[in-house]
């Protein structure tokens, strides 16, 4: 993983889905990795497209000086990242697979979620 590690600079951010009961539905979480701010995505299914629409919807949302890095998991769902990555000028990394200590701000906030 090439992503920054400090949480020095606001604008580097994790990203997940969180999936529910048999896969029917989703939604997209981004965590900032400085303030802890979360962002919960409206995603239409858990494909590549669905993903790529709702991460971008939600995003712009922001402003560009803090939409710097995104780092995901080696899910299928992100395969739209370089669509992505154009769409809202932003770097798209990838955790190693089988590694969530990698996205410890996301794994952390997905668990709290799933707890509500």
């Amino acid at each position: 993983m090439n992503a920054p590690r400090r949480r020095a600079v606001a604008g580097h951010w994790e990203g997940d889905l969180i999936k529910g009961a048999g896969n029917a539905s989703a939604v997209g979480t981004l965590v900032e990795r400085k303030s802890r701010y979360v962002l919960l995505a409206k995603v239409d299914g858990a494909g590549a497209e669905a993903v790529r629409d709702g991460f971008t919807r939600r995003m712009r949302t922001l402003p560009p000086a803090v939409r710097k890095t995104l780092t995901y998991d080696q899910g299928k769902e992100i395969a739209r990242h370089r669509e992505l990555a154009q769409r809202l000028n932003i770097r798209v990394y990838f955790a190693d697979p089988h590694s969530p200590w990698q996205r410890p701000t996301n794994e952390n906030t997905n668990g709290l979620l799933r707890q509500y």
